[in-house]
């Protein structure tokens, strides 16, 4: 959940923040202590990819992204054009 993932135009964008708070309560004094970390990157997609089938998993601490291919056209075959 503190990851976001999008893409636009060929640009696939994976960026995340982190908020953090802790209060320290004492007799005579209170602290608090505010960690706020982000990060963004960016990858551009090669022409081949299908920009609607990527999904994303997070597992142990990694998150994986699968990018499926755009199906190629089979190539023409060979026409033997015949001298008359």
């Amino acid at each position: 959940s503190d990851f976001n993932i999008s893409v636009d135009a060929g640009v696939l964008t994976i960026s995340a923040e982190r908020k953090e708070e802790s209060d320290k309560k004492e007799d005579n004094y209170q602290r608090k202590e505010f960690t706020c970390s982000s990060f963004s990157r960016s990858f551009n997609l090669p022409e081949n990819c299908s920009e609607e089938d990527i999904q994303a998993r997070f597992e142990d601490g990694v998150l994986k992204l699968s990018i499926s291919k755009k199906p190629q056209p089979e190539p023409k075959p060979k026409k033997a054009i015949e001298i008359k």
